[in-house]
């Protein structure tokens, strides 16, 4: 199917099945999970996984044209939403007002064993 209206940014994970972000109209779509720079999953606490998937997210939108401040909304998978307090704690280094408008939203599991968090974030290209 040819979506040529729609601009995708490979995964840098030769083996996803997952685009790393999909741009339409100079809005972007972006899902991070807790990868370190080598490509290697963080699987310790919430603060290392948090920190890990942010930047990850950071890394995305400036490869695709955006930044962090452009996120207007982003929506938080926790497995445990005892983590929330520890993920915000890390947000608030990585956004500052006006925030993106949020979601957070406790699920059973995610992708990996360990994994604790995901997030997917809607951003305008700079």
């Amino acid at each position: 199917m040819a979506n040529h209206d729609l601009s995708y940014t490979p995964d840098p994970d030769i083996d996803s099945i997952s685009s790393d972000v999909v741009g339409f109209n100079g809005i972007l779509v972006s899902t991070q999970i807790p990868t370190r720079a080598d490509g290697s999953l963080e699987l310790g606490d919430i603060t290392l996984q948090s920190e890990c998937t942010l930047q990850a997210l950071k890394v995305a939108l400036e490869k695709a044209g955006s930044a962090m401040d452009r996120v207007m909304h982003l929506t938080i998978y926790l497995t445990d939403m005892a983590d929330r307090a520890a993920f915000n704690e890390v947000y608030k280094r990585f956004f500052a007002k006006p925030w993106p408008v949020r979601a957070a939203v406790g699920v059973a599991a995610l992708a990996v064993e360990g994994m604790r968090v995901e997030v997917t974030a809607m951003a305008a290209k700079a």
